[in-house]
């Protein structure tokens, strides 16, 4: 049941974090909430395995912040590697 509710608020902050930072126009609406609740899941799942327990409070901490740190990531370096691709794709299909 924990890993529900960590999934979905791990969710929730990759939505905070699409709406909070700029140039959110270069991807879709469900990215980086998809992307927080993936490593959200998989990161509490291998603390579990490592020997944590569900109700200590390392487990939250490290789940939700590496939830957090990678929707921070992609939605800072996926805007760019878009806009270059788009760019350097205008520039092979532009008529010379």
């Amino acid at each position: 049941m924990e890993l529900l509710f960590v999934i979905v608020i791990s969710a929730c902050i990759g939505a905070i974090v699409r709406y909070s930072t700029p140039k959110r126009r270069t991807y879709g609406a469900f990215l980086l909430p998809a992307v927080a609740a993936a490593v959200s899941a998989v990161v509490w799942v291998a603390l579990l395995w490592a020997g944590l327990t569900f109700d200590g409070t390392w487990i939250w901490v490290a789940t939700i912040g590496a939830a957090t740190i990678a929707s921070l990531v992609v939605a800072m370096v996926l805007p760019r590697k878009r806009i270059e691709s788009d760019a350097a794709k205008l520039a092979q299909l532009a008529p010379r």
